[in-house]
């Protein structure tokens, strides 16, 4: 009996390194829907049409997206603690750049610059972390996923608390936080006692995308991150809330992603096959989004229609990486590279083409698009069956699922 409780897995017992990781994890995690919020102040104070604000998503997923193809190049070269604190100090030199900007386009160039420093923190932390912990896998991965949900949950609350201030005090807030877990991750992260791991060829993740399994997948990821980032990017717009209101609104939104993606996706797998749960699911995404066009302006069905969205995307998120990661009997790092990329670009596509829509249409008709667009990622998996009947061949191992959901779910 003591043998056994003294070998089981404890997230709370963990080297300092870990909570080290585990807190940049959370604030690198806010990053993704931290300007949310303040997007309405920011078209307001610096006279930008909501098109030009969108261009902060879109410059930041872009370039996260272009950057993942590359992330296991570089990680496998530097090794895990360079690649970790090159990330973050990309991220804090940017984040401040773009707190003290004068204009729109200059805080486009810089979020730009904050998605390279993402990309590349993101996609080392979890192997760090796995590498790092004590207590097994299993400890190491409760607490990756717990990171990712309260950064994910909590960056549209602290935006719109510090945005109601100034729009200004999420980047200088992004600022402080990510030096202070630069300065953890120096002090406490030994590089010495990290495997290096062996070097990928730059083209393993293009060359990847040819699998038909993991090009379906991608794909299927490509057209559902437009509904995703037209939800979460365009929405403040039709809301007409303040900075603290948008900021509750997708509170909610990140809770609803959070618990779904950590407990209920894996229970929905553990009881059907993954390709089910995804012809589930995403034709209750574009329904949402189709009940977001026809309600667009009543702002308080249209935060159900948010808060609804965020449950299905923490489903969608996790049982697609997941996917991923059986799709193929590629290296988990390459396969999570060419997935990751393909997807960032789809969230970059949709906000500023969302904007458009609804300038030029109907605020609806954003909506509209991304409903469409996640119906074309449901034909990719009807038409794929073939080509992913792999991944339902029994359940993964923890350590692929928490590759997964680390390499995956970052929108």
């Amino acid at each position: 009996m003591s043998a056994a409780t003294s070998t089981k897995p404890s997230i709370l017992h963990q080297p300092t390194a870990v909570w080290a990781i585990a807190f940049a994890c959370v604030v690198a995690f806010m990053g993704i829907g931290l300007v949310d919020p303040i997007l309405p102040a920011i078209a307001e104070s610096l006279k930008a049409s909501p098109t030009q604000t969108e261009l902060l998503f879109t410059s930041y997923l872009a370039v996260t997206g272009v950057a993942m193809f590359f992330t296991s190049w570089v990680s496998s070269r530097l090794g895990a603690k360079k690649t970790l604190l090159i990330g973050l100090a990309l991220i804090v030199v940017f984040a401040l750049l773009a707190a003290t900007s004068g204009d729109v386009w200059s805080i486009i160039g810089f979020r730009a610059g904050w998605g390279l420093g993402n990309a590349l923190f993101i996609s080392t932390a979890l192997a760090t972390i796995v590498g790092a912990a004590s207590g097994g896998t299993a400890s190491a991965i409760i607490l990756y996923e717990a990171a990712l949900g309260l950064g994910i949950a909590i960056g549209p609350l602290i935006g719109g608390l510090l945005g109601s201030v100034s729009w200004r005090g999420p980047f200088f807030g992004v600022t402080t936080l990510m030096a202070i877990a630069f300065i953890a991750i120096v002090l406490f992260l030994k590089g010495g006692a990290m495997e290096k791991p062996t070097p990928t060829p730059l083209s393993a993740p293009f060359r990847a995308l040819a699998r038909p399994a993991l090009g379906a997948l991608a794909a299927t990821a490509l057209f559902y991150n437009i509904g995703f980032f037209v939800l979460l990017a365009y929405t403040p717009y039709p809301l007409g809330f303040g900075a603290l209101g948008i900021g509750f609104t997708f509170f909610g939104w990140g809770v609803g992603l959070a618990v779904t993606s950590v407990w209920v996706a894996p229970l929905l797998t553990a009881r059907m096959k993954r390709t089910t749960v995804l012809k589930i699911a995403l034709p209750l995404l574009a329904l949402d989004l189709v009940a977001a066009a026809i309600v667009v302006g009543t702002p308080a069905a249209l935060v159900v229609c948010v808060v609804v969205g965020g449950l299905v995307l923490g489903v969608l998120n996790t049982v697609l990486t997941e996917s991923v990661m059986e799709a193929t009997d590629l290296p988990r790092s390459v396969a999570s590279s060419a997935y990751s990329g393909v997807r960032f670009l789809g969230g970059a596509v949709a906000p500023p083409v969302a904007t458009l829509l609804a300038d030029t249409i109907a605020p609806s008709a954003a909506y509209v698009f991304a409903a469409a667009s996640v119906a074309v990622a449901f034909v990719v998996v009807l038409a794929a069956g073939r080509a992913l009947r792999r991944v339902d061949d029994g359940p993964e191992s923890a350590q692929v699922e928490a590759e997964a959901i680390g390499a995956g779910d970052l929108a």
